[in-house]
């Protein structure tokens, strides 16, 4: 009976190294959990001995208990690593459709070749399904979670339609002077030319797209007209617009400008006293122009295209944002379109609920995905498999999902990585305790051992 006493100590302290050395092993690994042998003592009795003369049958390991105390968190370059700071595991699955979740403190995620998240093994991080524009959660079901894809592009292209633009125009700019009369009493003037800087006073640019997304530059050019001509009103400006270079015609349904070097149109505006809008429309501004692509785009794309410009912000129904001519430099105040080219992805932020926004490079801003979150009745009684990673069980109660940085679910933490829950220090002195537990039950075996050969040397 003593051999099996002293053997059993020999096996739990034996158990007890094994289990030390182990946290030790993985004291540099993310997401890892240490873990405790629990030992109790093995007592047996039967009804016809006394129980005040027994003296226990030796040690069982009763336990290897895990302990799932938050981890140090380690900040990285790498928005795609998260930690969980709190309660809660990222949820994971081997295929795009599968529902045999893993679960894991380990958020070393990286994106794979088809723009999923993964982590090292491959499996695809688990996040509910968001709208596209406001971020708002659709579902926080487990069973309507799936793999986060981050795009590498926005969507298809998108024309420009509308452009809209507001600016000063300076009132002590010299006007340009209109050709006037025939014969010999005609007065020459000096018709709008793109390559002629003197035929117009101001000019601004903007990047405009066709329907394959490529850029093109749309230059408004705007001419001070000289009032001192009999033609010419007070206050009188004529705007020409180009695309590329070429100088297309712009019409907003009222007064045509002077014709350009090539025979194109432009819109005539005039401004009050006050440096107002004079030919206001409903709204306190310049009624919208309308321009065509057509003979400007060569290819391939759509060159029927026609841009409306507004002369206010977008959102302005009551005239704020009009056009002004003060005693003050050119300046544009407004210069907006509507149009985007296929956009290349430029960043990635999560936030601490788990939501994940992509930037791109036109612009564009999509939300993806909200990383899914899990949590059980009891962490111990989960299914160890290795790499950081869990399984439910009968023992672990049902995998219960939710949003991060909610009730009782920690928060997510992007560019960080939680180390491992191991205390080194007190591994080491752990490490030591069970070496001499160890020693000493080998020492009562070896004494058992002793007696025996005493017994055996009986004659």
């Amino acid at each position: 009976m003593s051999f099996s006493i002293a053997l059993s100590g020999i096996s739990s302290a034996q158990k007890d190294l094994d289990v030390t050395s182990n946290n030790v092993a993985n004291v540099k690994t993310t997401g890892f959990k240490g873990s405790r042998a629990e030992f109790s003592d093995v007592y047996a009795n039967s009804i016809f001995s006394g129980s005040d003369q027994q003296t226990g049958n030796g040690a069982a390991t009763a336990a290897v208990a895990q302990q799932f105390s938050q981890g140090t968190l380690q900040f990285t370059q790498n928005s795609l690593d998260m930690a969980i700071s709190g309660n809660g595991f990222f949820a994971t699955t081997s295929g795009l459709t599968d529902q045999d979740f893993t679960y894991t403190r380990a958020g070393a995620f990286k994106l794979n070749d088809s723009s999923y998240i993964v982590n090292n093994q491959g499996q695809f991080l688990q996040g509910f399904p968001v709208d596209r524009d406001s971020g708002a959660t659709q579902s926080t079901s487990l069973a309507a979670s799936g793999p986060i894809r981050i795009p590498d592009s926005a969507g298809a292209p998108s024309a420009t339609e509308n452009q809209y633009q507001s600016f000063n125009l300076d009132a002590r700019a010299p006007g340009v002077r209109v050709a006037e009369g025939t014969g010999p009493t005609a007065v020459p003037g000096n018709p709008f030319s793109v390559d002629d800087p003197t035929s117009y006073t101001s000019s601004t640019s903007t990047t405009i797209y066709d329907s394959l997304g490529e850029s093109h530059v749309l230059t408004t050019y705007y001419v001070r007209r000289d009032s001192n001509q009999a033609s010419i009103e007070n206050n009188t400006w004529d705007i020409y617009t180009a695309v590329d270079g070429q100088v297309v015609d712009f019409d907003n349904g009222g007064a045509s400008a002077e014709p350009a070097e090539n025979g194109s149109t432009g819109v005539r505006v005039r401004f009050d006293e006050s440096g107002s809008p004079l030919n206001a429309n409903g709204n306190g501004t310049f009624e919208p122009g309308q321009l065509s692509l057509s003979g400007v785009l060569n290819n391939g794309a759509d060159d029927t295209q026609q841009i409306n410009v507004f002369f206010r912000d977008q959102f302005d129904s009551e005239g704020e944002t009009a056009p002004t001519q003060f005693a003050s430099d050119f300046s544009v105040n407004l210069l907006e379109q509507d149009g985007t080219t296929v956009g290349r992805l430029t960043n990635i932020d999560i936030a601490e609920d788990g939501l994940i926004l992509a930037s791109y490079s036109n612009g564009d801003v999509s939300y993806l995905g909200k990383v899914a979150l899990v949590r059980f009745a009891n962490e111990q009684g989960l299914t160890q498999l290795g790499n950081a990673s869990w399984a439910e069980s009968q023992a672990s109660g049902i995998a219960t999902s939710g949003e991060a940085n909610s009730g009782v679910f920690g928060a997510v933490e992007s560019s960080a990585l939680e180390s491992s829950n191991v205390d080194l220090t007190k591994e080491l002195v752990d490490l030591i305790s069970a070496q001499r537990n160890f020693q000493a039950n080998s020492r009562a075996l070896e004494i058992n051992n002793g007696l025996q050969q005493n017994i055996l040397q009986i004659r």
